[in-house]
C-alpha cells in the first residue's frame, strides 16, 4: 500500500474568529493511500487549541511509514486497531482512516453510506457558519451567503444583542456556539432570550471540563445543549449523556470514520440528537462527514463553503444546500 502525505495551507474567504482564536489560514494534511489502481484520500487540521499541527502529524506518520505500506489492507476497521496499537494522535489516525474508508469504498465501487446500509431518503442540511466579527460584518457574511440555518459563533460581552442584531436579517434558524465562552448563570440566563430569537440549541457554552456547571445548565436551561470540547473520545459519550441534550462529533478529534460510527450508535442508544461537525477544512474531509449524513439529526460541514479555493472534488453543497454526492466509491473525492 502506497501512502503520500502533504501539507496545504488553505486561505479563507474572511476572518474566521472564535471566542479564543482568529484565522485567515487553515494548514491541512492531506494523507493519501493506493492500492490496486485506487487512492483514497483523508485529511486532518492543525489545532493549536490540540496543540496538534501538520508537521507533528507527519512526523508521526513518517515514523511509522515502513509499517503502514508493508500493511496487508482488509478493511478500514482493522487498519484503525492497527494505527492505534501503534500510538498515533487521534488526528494523525483521522488522515489515514479517512483516507482507508476512501481507498475501501472505491476498491468496492460502492459510496460509503451504500456499504453501511444507509440512504439518501432523509438527511439533516448542514448549518453555515459566521465568526465572530463586527454586527455590520456578520451581517455582511449572511447576505453574501443566504442559507435556512447559521451557526453563530459568539462569546463576547454582547452576545444576546449580537443575535437580536443578524435577527432583523433573515429568517433562518439560528444555531449558537459560545466555544466554552460563558458560564452556568449567562447560560441559563441568555438561553430564554436566545429561543425567542429563534434559536435551535446552544453549543458547548461552558469550559470542556466544567461537568458541574453542565449539570446545572442541563436541569435549567430552556434550550437543548449540545457537546463539543466535552466530546472528543468515544469514552466520553456516556457521561455526556448524563450532562447534555446532545453530542457533536468532530472526525479530527476521535480519529476519524470508525470511531465516529461507534460514538453514534453509542449516541442514539442514550438518546441523544447526533450531529458531526467539521473544522475549516476542504472537501476531502467533508465528502467523508457526508456519508454519514443518514445517520445524523445535526450536521456542520460548511468548512470547504468558507475556502477561498477548494483543493479537491467531492461532495457539492449547492446554492440552495441541497447535495449532489459524487458518482465515485468511497468518500468519492479526487484531489485537484
Amino acid at each position: 500500500m502506497q501512502l503520500d502525505l502533504k501539507k496545504y495551507i488553505l486561505p479563507l474567504k474572511h476572518t474566521f474568529s472564535i471566542s479564543r482564536e482568529s484565522h485567515d489560514f487553515q494548514n491541512t494534511l492531506i494523507a493519501s493511500l493506493s492500492l490496486n489502481g485506487q487512492t483514497g484520500y483523508g485529511e486532518a487540521t492543525s489545532n493549536p487549541y490540540y496543540k496538534i499541527s501538520v508537521e507533528s502529524m507527519m512526523a508521526e506518520i513518517n515514523a511509522i511509514r515502513t509499517a503502514i505500506q508493508a500493511y496487508t489492507f482488509t478493511t478500514p476497521e482493522i487498519f484503525h486497531t492497527f494505527l492505534t496499537h501503534k500510538g498515533l494522535s487521534n488526528f494523525a489516525i483521522c488522515a489515514l482512516d479517512l483516507a482507508a474508508h476512501d481507498l475501501f469504498g472505491k476498491l468496492k465501487g460502492k459510496p460509503l453510506y451504500e456499504i453501511w446500509n444507509t440512504n439518501l431518503d432523509h438527511y439533516p442540511t448542514t448549518n453555515y457558519t459566521i465568526g465572530i466579527a463586527s454586527i455590520e460584518k456578520m451581517v455582511a457574511k449572511m447576505q453574501e451567503t443566504p442559507w435556512p440555518i447559521y451557526k453563530i459563533k459568539l462569546g463576547t460581552d454582547n452576545d444576546v444583542n449580537i443575535v437580536k442584531e443578524l435577527r432583523k436579517h433573515t429568517d433562518a434558524i439560528f444555531r449558537i456556539d459560545a466555544n466554552c465562552a460563558w458560564t452556568a448563570e449567562e447560560t441559563i440566563f441568555n438561553a430564554p432570550l436566545l429561543k425567542d430569537l429563534g434559536v435551535e440549541f446552544l453549543e458547548q457554552p461552558l469550559k470542556a471540563d466544567d461537568w458541574d456547571g453542565m449539570e446545572k445548565v442541563m436541569h435549567h436551561s430552556v434550550l437543548p445543549i449540545i457537546a463539543d470540547e466535552s466530546c472528543i473520545l468515544e469514552s466520553d459519550v456516556e457521561k455526556c449523556g448524563l450532562h447534555f441534550s446532545g453530542i457533536n462529533i468532530k472526525l479530527t478529534k476521535c480519529g476519524g470514520l470508525t470511531p465516529a460510527l461507534r460514538m453514534i450508535k453509542e449516541g442514539k442508544d442514550l438518546g441523544l440528537k447526533v450531529m458531526v461537525g467539521c473544522m475549516t477544512e476542504s472537501s476531502v474531509g467533508i465528502s467523508a462527514i457526508a456519508q454519514l449524513l443518514p445517520q445524523l439529526d445535526y450536521v456542520d460541514m460548511d468548512g470547504s463553503m468558507l475556502l477561498k479555493e477548494d483543493i479537491a472534488d467531492g461532495i457539492i453543497i449547492s446554492k440552495d444546500a441541497s447535495l449532489i454526492y459524487p458518482k465515485l466509491g468511497g468518500s468519492g473525492i479526487t484531489l485537484r
